[in-house]
């Protein structure tokens, strides 16, 4: 029975996906194994065509060693070669991903910076309950003032402001 090939989109285990993603790579630029073993070879990373087809086909385990080799000859970032391949063949997506995950990694730093802050406050106001009513305003007015900035740059004055005649003469 031939091997099935994986559904698009499966997020397959790191050596599979370097696999396939190393047999999708070679066959886009037309390179038989014979031509990628010979690339391999002249970049300083020597393998025979009979290794590239063991590796392409879950024969043959991929060292890093290899796979630098591999990311190199193609052109791609190595963390670009264990992607999903249906994914990773797209340069733009996987550079995109990145980003969306970096930024939540931002926020979640931001959200625990804030955490803390927010009760080294509290300890603070608890010790000194005479200011926390004018501290909570403080607070308030601030993180509002902030809210307004974000959401101006992002989307601009509300409808009615800055020359928007049409909603003072519909009232």
């Amino acid at each position: 029975m031939a091997e099935e090939e994986p559904a698009e989109g499966v997020l397959l285990s790191g050596e599979a996906n370097v696999a396939t993603r190393i047999r999708v790579e070679r066959e886009a630029r037309g390179w038989s194994t014979n031509a990628l073993s010979d690339r391999l070879n002249e970049a300083g990373f020597e393998m025979n065509p009979s290794a590239v087809w063991r590796i392409e086909n879950g024969k043959r385990r991929i060292n890093l060693d290899d796979a630098i080799g591999f990311a190199e000859v193609f052109g791609i970032d190595l963390r670009n070669l264990v992607g999903p391949p249906q994914l990773a063949a797209k340069a733009r997506a996987m550079e995109l991903i990145d980003e969306v995950v970096d930024a939540f990694r931002a926020t979640q730093r931001a959200n625990t910076a804030f955490t803390e802050a927010r009760d080294a406050l509290d300890a603070y106001l608890a010790e000194h309950p005479d200011i926390r009513d004018e501290a909570d305003v403080m607070v308030s007015n601030a993180i509002a003032e902030e809210a307004n900035k974000h959401l101006m740059k992002a989307y601009g004055p509300p409808p009615g402001e800055h020359g928007d005649t049409n909603s003072a003469t519909e009232a």
